[in-house]
């Protein structure tokens, strides 16, 4: 309809773009040919519009950045803090909380009609109970990240009245191109090691990155999107056992799980100061993302089974050009 077809030509600003989301995203805005503009901290010539901003924080000048747009899409954010930096949450909230509550200022300022903050489940929690989180339920952040991350989303929403706001707390991302644990466990599969990690009866939420840019862009066009609070996922929750299973299906290799009590296999990773991957490998961190799906009609349009083959193809040709 005529309505969809204005909204589809809505001039976006994009923030983050040459992160791991923001890769997908411009990757995908490009394809559908929808006006965007990109905010970068240096100049970049892999992007066409772009406006040069300098880093993220309370300071930052974003006026340049908005001229003539109606949407943000805001991604970028500090994720990491060398462990040597004492004041960890204060580089967090610099960039997270008060570059979030700069640039929705300046949106606001500048007419922008909606504005789509991608947060984190860190925002809410590291782990669930017996039952999917809810965003409905008290936010209660264990982490310095987590902390900015919520205090950046509470920015953005004492500006609900001045524009349309949206936020997206996913959960652990991936798809080609990852890092981080989610790699390494790849290359684990993939090397057919025996994995000590049979006995582990979690239940963790995914999100693949193209399933993600397109709930960013249902977050940027719905009507019921307006003055959410969403958890965004795409299929039904696995196990770390159920996760290696899939990714050694995609990857054509067998899945080698032994037993083992994962309270030794915690143990010994805080012994490896490696806490925090432990926790990812043998905690719980469900979401249930029903609201997002009822308020907007979205569906992933790709399946678990399809992004974790996109994966694995991808891991063979990079493995290929080592």
């Amino acid at each position: 309809d005529g309505h969809a077809a204005e909204d589809a030509m809505k001039r976006i600003l994009v923030t983050g773009a040459n992160g791991f989301i923001g890769q997908g995203l411009v990757q995908r805005l490009n394809l559908e040919r929808r006006p965007h503009r990109v905010a970068l901290r240096l100049a970049d010539a892999a992007f066409g519009d772009q406006a040069v901003v300098g880093d993220i924080g309370p300071d930052t000048d974003w006026r340049r950045a908005l001229e003539g747009i109606d949407a943000v899409i805001h991604l970028a954010g500090r994720a990491h803090v060398m462990a040597r930096e004492a004041d960890a949450l204060a580089q967090f909230r610099r960039v997270n909380a008060a570059g979030t509550a700069n640039l929705a200022r300046h949106a606001s300022a500048a007419g922008v009609r909606r504005f789509v903050l991608v947060s984190s489940v860190k925002a809410a929690a590291d782990i669930s109970g017996a039952t999917p989180l809810r965003e409905t339920e008290p936010p209660i952040p264990r982490t310095p990240y987590g902390v900015s991350k919520l205090e950046g989303e509470q920015a953005l929403r004492s500006f609900a009245g001045a524009m349309e706001t949206v936020i997206l707390r996913p959960p652990l991302v991936h798809g080609p191109g990852v890092k981080a644990n989610f790699r390494a466990l790849l290359r684990l599969v993939d090397y057919g090691l025996p994995l000590p990690f049979g006995s582990i009866r979690n239940r963790r939420s995914l999100i693949a990155r193209a399933n993600l840019v397109d709930a960013i862009l249902t977050a940027v066009e719905s009507p019921g999107a307006s003055g959410g609070l969403f958890y965004v996922v795409d299929g039904p929750t696995l196990s770390t056992p159920g996760l290696i299973r899939a990714l050694a299906k995609a990857l054509g290799r067998p899945a080698r799980l032994i037993p083992c009590p994962p309270a030794l296999l915690s143990l010994v990773a805080r012994a490896m100061g490696r806490g925090e991957a432990a926790e990812s490998l043998l905690g719980s961190l469900a979401l249930d993302d029903s609201a997002f799906r009822t308020a907007t009609g979205w569906t992933p349009p790709l399946s678990q089974q399809a992004a974790f083959q996109d994966i694995a193809a991808w891991y063979a040709r990079s493995k290929a050009r080592r």
